[in-house]
């Protein structure tokens, strides 16, 4: 993709960023989108998933700066430690990601959207506040969210669930809980973005796009939150998900 490549690509870009950006404001999973619509803007799946990364990034920045006031640690755990965890765990998948080459990660990206959609399945129909006689230990919840940091510096789907999953069962309060998963995405992509940014992967064009459509989409979905239905645009995320890894399969 190019500036001499026919318009209708740059409109369809820009209309699945905003939808991306209105989904992640909305419920999440906007990856979902982004995703497919680089590779079929000519990207190799490993440049598409770098790509939709750096261009998500500020929309995750301003998330999770707008709920920074009901951060908290976990346990024994201070915030402080969290954010130096999911830092490191995001630069290690981000390296990881590099190191991988580009025709085995078109091999494995299947496998990792189906993981991201089950996982997103889970979390949105499936998954309940657990009732916890005692909670984690911060010694395991600091590894737990290490390793989920070092899978969403390599690839992310999901990560929103995995790591609210992980900070519920260590003890911390629902809200709390949602607010310190989003500013601890943020941190975790804060690194990956960096790394990335050494990439000549990056397709610079196609993340301003994507970029910009998302920001304009997360300002709507942010509108939006007081009259859609979350549960019906959480089952179009999972259907998403499964035409993607469908697709995916019968391409490999």
């Amino acid at each position: 993709m190019s500036m001499s490549s026919p318009p209708w690509i740059f409109v369809f870009l820009a209309v699945a960023a905003f939808g991306a950006g209105a989904m992640n404001a909305l419920a999440g999973g906007g990856s979902f989108i982004t995703f497919p619509a680089l590779l079929l803007t000519g990207l190799d799946p490993r440049a598409a998933n770098i790509t939709s990364t750096i261009a998500l990034f500020p929309g995750q920045l301003t998330s999770g700066l707008a709920g920074r006031q009901y951060v908290s640690g976990a346990g024994r755990m201070p915030f402080a430690g969290l954010v130096g965890i999911s830092l490191g765990g995001g630069a290690v998948g981000a390296l990881l990601l590099l190191a991988t080459p580009p025709s085995f990660f078109a091999a494995l990206v299947p496998y990792l959207v189906l993981f991201a959609t089950s996982v997103f399945f889970w979390g949105s129909f499936i998954r309940t506040a657990p009732k916890i006689a005692k909670p984690m230990p911060s010694r395991v919840a600091g590894l737990v969210q290490f390793a989920v940091a070092i899978y969403g510096g390599y690839f992310g789907g999901g990560i929103g669930f995995l790591m609210l999953a992980t900070l519920t069962v260590a003890g911390v309060a629902m809200r709390n809980a949602g607010a310190t998963k989003n500013a601890l995405a943020g941190a975790v992509n804060a690194m990956a973005v960096l790394v990335f940014l050494m990439a000549p992967d990056v397709a610079w064009l196609q993340a301003g796009i994507v970029c910009v459509g998302a920001l304009a989409g997360g300002l709507v979905g942010a509108w939006m939150l007081q009259w859609v239905n979350e549960k019906a645009l959480r089952v179009f995320v999972v259907c998403v998900g499964v035409a993607l890894t469908i697709g995916l399969f019968l391409r490999s």
